[in-house]
C-alpha cells in the first residue's frame, strides 16, 4: 500500500482520536449545562457543526483502513490493520446503534437519562479511537 493511503489512515485516525476525546471530556459532559429552554437550538447547531468535522474524516479512515486490510503494507504484520478494521467496526456500530440515537432523543430536548447514556456510553468510542490511533502509528512505523 502506497504511503499516501498510510499517512491518509494516520492523519485521520489520530484527528478523530484527539476529536472524539476532547468531545467525551469537554463537550459532552457540559450538554446538560445548557439549560433546557435553549438545549434544542443548541443540539440542533451541535449536529450541523459537528457533522460537517466529523463525516469526512470517519470516510477517508473507513475508506484507507479497508485498503490497508486488502493490501497490508510491506513488513506491517496482517493482524494489525486487521485489528485496526474490527476496532473501526465497533466505533461504527456504537455510533450508528447507540449515539445516534440518543441524539435522535436529545433532539427533542434535554433527556438527563439520554444524556447521561451518552456521556456514559461514548466512552467505548473513545476507547476504540484511541488503540486505532496506537495501531495506526505502528502501521506508519
Amino acid at each position: 500500500m502506497g504511503p499516501i493511503v498510510v499517512w491518509a489512515h494516520v492523519a485521520a485516525t489520530l484527528y478523530l482520536a484527539g476529536l472524539v476525546w476532547c468531545i467525551q471530556v469537554v463537550h459532552y459532559p457540559l450538554m446538560d449545562r445548557v439549560g433546557a429552554e435553549r438545549f434544542a437550538g443548541f443540539h440542533r447547531r451541535h449536529s450541523t457543526r459537528i457533522s460537517l468535522i466529523v463525516i469526512p474524516p470517519m470516510l477517508v479512515e473507513a475508506a484507507t483502513a479497508l485498503l490497508l486490510v486488502v493490501s497490508v503494507p510491506t513488513g506491517v504484520p496482517r493482524a494489525l490493520p486487521a485489528l485496526g478494521l474490527g476496532l473501526l467496526a465497533i466505533v461504527w456500530v456504537s455510533t450508528f446503534a447507540v449515539q445516534v440515537p440518543l441524539h435522535s432523543r436529545l433532539a427533542r430536548g434535554f433527556d438527563a437519562a439520554a444524556h447521561r447514556r451518552l456521556v456514559n456510553s461514548n466512552w467505548l468510542r473513545t476507547t476504540a479511537w484511541s488503540l486505532r490511533a496506537a495501531l495506526a502509528i505502528a502501521i506508519a512505523s
